[in-house]
């Protein structure tokens, strides 16, 4: 009885001791491991906040027309054209950061003079014109701050108020034109910017007037150079 309890008793012993020894190793094992295996962690991704496709600018524009111009069966007739400044307002819509589409928007009032062989007639008449111009553009983004940029379009001009002088009637009709544009924006911050524009258009609508039951047409050779100059900005 004594030699089992005291053989028993010395394993016990002998197996305490090794879970006591073993247990540091074990500890000592796992730390080892999470020492060594890393944990990779993504660095944080910056927030970039997305422009707006939109931008506006206002203008003074300088409407600058070419005088020319027939009344059909009179030779040597001429007409000539008063030119003017407007307010303007152009809105600008950017599909990427190089192409972009642009409406320009303002109404002008313009005398119409008769030229050449008919010059004793002097004013005719007067007309307001509304030029909605619309444009495609390609920016060049490679200047920094200086932002230059070319377009082409169509443009259609209305004309209403419509008065004569010379005639009893003046009928100025609406009509299309194609339009070409350079410019550029020196943007001063994110925002705010000045902006400097020339336009061409080519536009040369039908006209009709009476003197008493006389009934008298022919095209007037408008063609006018927008040029403009204002502020831009970028939403």
């Amino acid at each position: 009885m004594t030699t089992r309890r005291f053989g028993f008793n010395k394993f016990s012993a002998a197996a305490a001791l090794l879970m006591v020894t073993a247990s540091p190793l074990a500890m000592s094992s796992a730390y080892a491991a999470d020492i060594a295996t890393p944990v990779y962690k993504a660095p944080a991704v910056p927030v970039v906040e997305e422009r707006s496709p939109w931008q506006i600018r206002l203008r003074g524009l300088a409407l600058i027309t070419d005088s020319g111009g027939t009344i059909d069966g009179i030779p040597g007739s001429d007409l000539d054209y008063s030119n003017t400044v407007i307010p303007e307002l152009d809105i600008t819509y950017y599909f990427t950061d190089n192409w972009a589409a642009e409406l320009v928007l303002g109404a002008a009032s313009a005398n119409v003079n008769a030229a050449g062989s008919v010059s004793s007639l002097g004013k005719i008449g007067d007309a307001w014109l509304l030029p909605p111009t619309l444009t495609l553009q390609y920016h060049f983004t490679n200047f920094g701050a200086f932002k230059p940029y070319i377009g082409a379009g169509v443009n259609y001009t209305f004309f209403f108020d419509q008065s004569g002088d010379a005639v009893d009637t003046l009928d100025i009709e609406n009509t299309w034109g194609w339009a070409l544009q350079a410019g550029f924006d020196y943007m001063i911050d994110e925002h705010w910017g000045v902006n400097f524009d020339v336009k061409k258009i080519f536009l040369e609508p039908d006209f009709t007037a009476t003197v008493g039951s006389t009934v008298l047409t022919g095209k007037a050779d408008l063609n006018p150079w927008l040029i403009g100059g204002g502020v831009t900005y970028r939403f």
